[in-house]
């Protein structure tokens, strides 16, 4: 073949598709289901079934994203070699599953509840022992917390990782801010997506934290939750506040049988389920880091589902990792220091545990809503080198001086600013680093806030410009040792796109579309004797 011929040969062949491999079952086999719900409509699932005759414990998963991407067959498959029929289930309205897409109201304790009745017709199969546990992370997580309010009478037990309890509060409106952009998406999981859009004008009928959302905020019905759970959270993820919260909740105020029998473990991790391993985002962690999710889930369902004696029971209740001394630390409740400890940010740039002495200090920056600062992506960027947002022009970073010796902060970090503004509304994003010597800015945590709901979220309350204002609220928990010669580092912006959508900044109701009429505003950080500002670490909320 000469060159020639051999060339368009490879141009040919390259245009030609190639065919996706198929998911290894190794001996399990799968079937696909139509689950009926008490109005008639019917969920789309798969379930995967181990070799030989049953029948077997259940454990079953909701989401709304897809269920037939390649690792999570062989997930599902693997899990049930263990000795389980393994049920993977699509929300209502997304993929291959009836009716219309409402979010995850129908999974709730409404007049629709997917989810029991998921959970009592996979009871009753004949290959079923009657025995049902669950699992998943993230909308898996959120599906389970609102199952368990539900009382199933077959749910035994449940495994959560990365999960949430409002959604409001750690979903669509955190810190009281909107993300049309990154809810549109949904549109794509869904079978009709005009669904979707009706969905978001409903969101925007109640802008507030009113009986609408309620309706979906299980830590009002953590009484009502009655199983054990072990429950993982990630220090590198906002959503670590609900991981805790689910726990706290149901280990503290729960029913009899969940009181005492739950379990959480923190580590250094990102948000999601396949990827607790010792390599995060750009930092690589010992071999300790690592958590077998899918191991320790078996030994946990073999445990409540088949009643084997594994001691899986006896683990610590509450362990988390520290990271920077990179070790495991175990505890009997999640108890952390409740002595506040402050630091205070300084004219200079400078961030110290002294109380700043001057009487009139402020740093002022510019917030463009139009031409936002960048954080790239809808995910947080954490275990990354914060610096390419920190060098953006209307972003203040306050650094602490290399430490002398080692500091740990275990606990959740608030902020603590007096603040004011040109506009009427404006966000304020809070984030805590750690500064390595070479000069890498590791992010921690990071959240934002809207000014117009600095009294609460059940209404909103305007600036009046160039007010001074108290602005207070949780940037997210973490622990830490940040090492010797090693810095501390606040920083703070207004815009932060596309992961914070901006705020229009001009006090009108907030709409699905970016209005023409935005506006630019200065915002002002006060750090005076008489209006300092800074950061807290408390073991719970601020005093």
């Amino acid at each position: 073949m000469n060159r020639r011929l051999f060339s368009v040969f490879i141009l040919l062949a390259g245009l030609v598709p190639t065919q996706a491999a198929e998911p290894e079952l190794n001996g399990v086999r799968e079937e696909a289901l139509m689950i009926p719900m008490r109005d008639g409509v019917r969920l789309s699932a798969y379930a995967y079934f181990p070799e030989g005759e049953g029948p077997w414990p259940v454990i079953f998963e909701q989401r709304y994203a897809s269920l037939r991407g390649k690792s999570t067959i062989e997930s599902a498959a693997k899990m049930a070699k263990g000795g389980y029929v393994v049920v993977l289930i699509n929300y209502r309205g997304t993929h291959e599953s009836e009716g219309a897409w409402i979010g995850y109201r129908a999974m709730q304790w409404g007049e629709k509840q997917d989810g029991y009745d998921s959970c009592e017709w996979l009871a009753v199969r004949p290959w079923s022992t009657g025995k049902i546990g669950t699992f998943g992370s993230s909308q898996g997580g959120y599906a389970q917390n609102y199952l368990a309010v539900t009382q199933p009478p077959h749910l035994v037990c449940q495994y959560m990782i990365d999960t949430g309890l409002s959604l409001f509060h750690e979903g669509y409106r955190i810190g009281g801010t909107t993300r049309p952009g990154r809810f549109q998406g949904l549109g794509g999981s869904c079978r009709n997506p005009a669904d979707n859009d009706a969905l978001l004008v409903e969101w925007y009928q109640h802008p507030h934290y009113d009986d609408y959302w309620k309706a979906e905020d299980c830590t009002l019905h953590f009484d009502k939750m009655n199983v054990p759970c072990f429950t993982v959270g990630s220090w590198y993820d906002f959503m670590n506040q609900g991981s805790i919260a689910s726990f706290v909740g149901r280990q503290q105020h729960g029913g009899a049988n969940s009181r005492g029998k739950q379990w959480l473990l923190v580590g250094p991790w990102l948000h999601g389920r396949t990827n607790k391993g010792s390599k995060v985002g750009e930092m690589q962690f010992p071999e300790n880091a690592e958590w077998p999710v899918e191991e320790h889930m078996l030994r946990w369902f073999d445990h409540w589902l088949k009643g084997e004696d594994n001691g899986i029971e006896k683990d610590s209740t509450v362990r988390y990792y520290v990271m920077g001394a990179n070790e495991w630390r175990s505890e009997a409740d999640w108890e952390m220091p409740k002595e506040p400890r402050s630091l205070f940010l300084e004219a200079s740039g400078g961030l110290s545990a002294d109380k700043p002495k001057k009487d009139d200090s402020s740093t002022s920056y510019e917030s463009d809503p139009r031409n936002p600062m960048e954080i790239p992506g809808r995910s947080f960027p954490g275990a990354r080198d914060a610096r390419p947002f920190e060098e953006q022009s209307d972003v203040l970073t306050f650094t602490t001086e290399p430490l002398d010796e080692p500091v740990e902060w275990t606990g959740r970090v608030h902020a603590d600013l007096h603040v004011s503004s040109t506009a009427k509304d404006t966000d304020f994003i809070v984030r805590v680093s750690d500064v390595y010597p070479d000069g890498r800015s590791i992010l921690i945590v990071d959240y934002p806030w809207r000014m117009r709901y600095r009294e609460g979220f059940d209404h909103e309350v305007l600036m009046e410009p160039g007010e001074i204002y108290r602005l207070r609220f949780p940037v997210g928990w973490m622990s830490q040792v940040f090492e010797k010669d090693h810095r501390i580092r606040v920083t703070i912006a207004s815009t932060g796109a596309p992961l914070y959508e901006p705020n229009p900044q001009n006090g009108e109701p907030l709409t699905i579309e970016f209005p023409e009429n935005a506006v630019n505003a200065t915002n002002t950080i006060h750090h005076s004797s008489e209006h300092p500002s800074g950061i807290v670490l408390t073991g719970t909320e601020l005093p």
